[in-house]
């Protein structure tokens, strides 16, 4: 439980610059403490105590504004930062290595029964006000844009932007870690750049045409 507890303190300083103590880390980061209430109310879950482990998780969620249901299975070495906001669904599973910023819900789609909430995989980042939603796989070292809303499976080594979500493939190359969390391409402004290069291009040629038979535009003989 120590050594566990001892990573989870050094991942801390490993992926936040702006950790400066282990004894600032352990006493001030609210995305630790909504880790550490979830292994014992998950532990409880378990153990079919569910009012209780239940109990520890909404004690977890007044204290750190971070929601985690004692259900979810939750990896090694998970990054929450400045997590106000974040919600965790009961049939979520997640793995090692991930990150997650405020305002990500991992949740469901309705009131379907069985697996209802989403699988991320290994060294996901998932950024601000993202919503990951439904019972669909994350792969693994993939990135969610800020305020993305995912209601698809996502392969992986894949950047998803948008509403909805949108795979930027990433050539099936890993995306490199240092790659932040806003400057991520965005599909639906470069569908309309071409788009309008194609628009431009097509103007041009009519106007070519119409004018070796001396025609003119309207707005050309404004001119």
């Amino acid at each position: 439980m120590f050594d566990r507890m001892k990573e989870d303190v050094k991942v801390v300083f490993d992926r936040d610059p702006a950790a400066r103590s282990t004894f600032e880390v352990i006493l001030t980061y609210s995305g630790l403490h909504a880790i550490w209430f979830h292994r014992v109310s998950h532990w409880l879950w378990k153990l079919k105590l569910y009012t209780l482990a239940r109990m520890i998780s909404q004690l977890a969620r007044f204290l750190t504004g971070i929601e985690i249901h004692p259900g979810a299975q939750i990896g090694r070495r998970l990054f929450i930062d400045h997590g106000m906001g974040i919600v965790i669904g009961e049939t979520c599973e997640i793995g090692d290595d991930v990150n997650l910023y405020q305002g990500v819900t991992l949740g469901g789609t309705g009131k379907e029964k069985g697996k209802r909430h989403p699988t991320i995989g290994n060294h996901v980042l998932i950024a601000s006000g993202a919503k990951v939603l439904g019972s669909m796989k994350i792969g693994d070292y993939s990135k969610i844009g800020a305020g993305s809303v995912v209601l698809s499976e996502v392969p992986p080594h894949s950047t998803v932007v948008g509403i909805p979500g949108r795979i930027k493939i990433q050539n099936g190359a890993k995306v490199t870690e240092d790659m932040d969390q806003v400057n991520f391409p965005d599909p639906v402004a470069e569908m309309l750049r071409l788009m309008q290069k194609e628009i431009d291009a097509l103007k041009s040629e009519i106007r070519q045409i119409r004018a070796s038979k001396g025609e003119f535009f309207a707005d050309e003989e404004e001119q």
